[in-house]
């Protein structure tokens, strides 16, 4: 059996409101193997993003314990914590967050450049990337010079460029029309498999979770397995 990428243990997470406390998980247990395809789904409210952010180390826990490669990230200071989502984890958000004044090309050498990689090193690993995801012809383009499906197309190349041990992908395809969506997943699944990456997909599209191997539903706090199969 592979080594956990993403291991957690009895995950709490609370808000206070007012004067109230707000218990948004509730001992979650989750563990990702390499290459494993998840979809988490789940009512809107229930604490799926917070999840996701949660895993990727974007938002702190109440209490629980979470691993990334074997690393504790409640334990790591920030800086360590930012080179470990960097080098081990890419993002992709239902909106792109591509940077206006860039270019497509710059938009996905950037987490290149943060692990200051040479800039043409960089470019060249961005171009290839964006190639693959039929971009080819666009690097020298501003995202407001691409449709909605290319935006997206550009931002899974920019999660997948640094070749992640995991991608954590919410609501990837939610901003886009059902035939584009999913084109995007597809796509997705194609360049995941090519580097055998883990995917946690937080998603409301039901279509899309039947895809993955595995499922689960985050209710009340509280993830549980269901069988894709019994989506509808």
């Amino acid at each position: 059996m592979n080594d956990p990428v993403i291991d957690c243990q009895n995950i709490y997470k609370a808000f206070s409101q007012g004067d109230q406390i707000v218990e948004v998980l509730k001992g979650v247990q989750l563990t990702v193997t390499k290459g494993e395809i998840l979809a988490i789904v789940g009512a809107s409210g229930s604490g799926k993003s917070t999840l996701l952010h949660i895993l990727g180390g974007l938002d702190t826990l109440t209490s629980g314990n979470i691993q990334i490669l074997g690393q504790n990230i409640a334990t790591i200071d920030e800086v360590k914590r930012c080179q470990l989502r960097n080098a081990s984890l890419g993002f992709i958000y239902q909106f792109h967050h591509l940077l206006p004044e860039f270019t497509a090309l710059e938009n996905v050498a950037m987490p290149l450049l943060i692990r200051r990689l040479p800039k043409q090193e960089a470019y060249n690993r961005a171009a290839d990337i964006l190639q693959q995801v039929g971009l080819a012809h666009r690097l020298t383009h501003t995202p407001g010079e691409l449709s909605g499906g290319e935006r997206q197309r550009a931002a899974v190349a920019r999660a997948l460029v640094t070749q992640p041990a995991c991608i954590l992908a919410d609501e990837p395809t939610g901003n886009l029309d059902r035939r584009t969506a999913e084109a995007v997943f597809d796509l997705m699944l194609e360049l995941n498999q090519k580097i055998n990456a883990s995917l946690i997909i937080v998603t409301h599209d039901l279509r899309l979770a039947n895809r993955t191997q595995h499922v689960k539903q985050l209710v009340d706090g509280v993830l549980y397995d269901i069988e894709s199969a019994s989506l509808n």
